[in-house]
């Protein structure tokens, strides 16, 4: 039975699972996980699109800071600042730890060094762009 059947019987009828075993559970949880792999330069990318956490990003390098003291220039609730310092914390580009009822910021260390090597890749387009300009 190819996986694609099996994943649809899954999804609609837990109790029919046992009919067809846990092979064709397995290959879809297989299917799933693969579309929805993501690496770590792809999560860095995705968190840094927005231009709030950019500014969080652009603030915590100059020092740690709290949930309170990232929201307060944005005019964002506590609980608005907070999603966007989960979504960084989920590209591994910032902490966070409580120090008694705060939460306070900190940028990983090394964390933009996949995305430095990555634009620097960039830059070597741009001069084989600039090298092969006019030519057919």
């Amino acid at each position: 039975m190819p996986p694609s059947h099996a994943c649809r019987v899954a999804q609609a009828s837990g109790s029919r699972l046992e009919r067809f075993g846990l092979r064709a559970l397995a290959s879809c949880v297989i299917l799933n996980l693969v579309v929805q792999y993501q690496s770590d330069i792809d999560r860095a990318f995705a968190a840094l699109a927005d231009v709030t956490r950019r500014d969080v990003i652009e603030r915590l390098s100059g020092g740690s800071a709290t949930i309170s003291e990232l929201a307060a220039p944005h005019g964002m609730s506590l609980t608005g600042m907070k999603k966007h310092v989960r979504v960084l914390e989920d590209a591994r580009l910032v902490t966070t730890e409580k120090v008694g009822r705060t939460r306070v910021c900190h940028l990983v260390p090394y964390a933009f060094e996949g995305i430095s090597v990555w634009l620097a890749r960039l830059d070597r387009f741009a001069l084989l762009v600039e090298r092969t300009k006019g030519q057919p």
